[in-house]
């Protein structure tokens, strides 16, 4: 399967809807779209997940790699949407204690 990216933008505010998988096929072009809305400051990105079936380790590290940028550049990602089956990852890993994760 594939992963669609679709990208609103309302001035310094991004939704970033997913859908399909994130995976090792998928999760390199998911970081070419997402890492530059994260180096500018005072953007706000939420990133939905809602319709993301799968995500494995290699996506993991994509969202890693946007909440490492968005610090650096003083920007915001939130993780909205997040099914359980895909939330109870950010709990095994820890991220949601990092990251703003919100569960569906």
């Amino acid at each position: 399967m594939n992963l669609t990216i679709d990208i609103k933008e309302d001035g310094k505010k991004y939704t970033v809807q997913l859908r399909g998988e994130i995976d090792v096929y998928t999760a390199p072009t998911l970081k070419e779209k997402l890492i530059p809305l994260t180096e500018r400051a005072g953007n706000n990105i939420k990133i939905d997940l809602e319709e993301i079936s799968y995500l494995d380790s290699t996506g993991l590290g994509a969202f890693i790699h946007a909440y490492k940028s968005s610090k650096q550049h003083n920007s915001d990602i939130e993780i909205i949407h997040v099914k359980d089956r895909v939330f109870r990852l950010f709990q095994v890993t820890g991220l949601n204690d990092i990251m703003e994760v919100v569960p569906k």
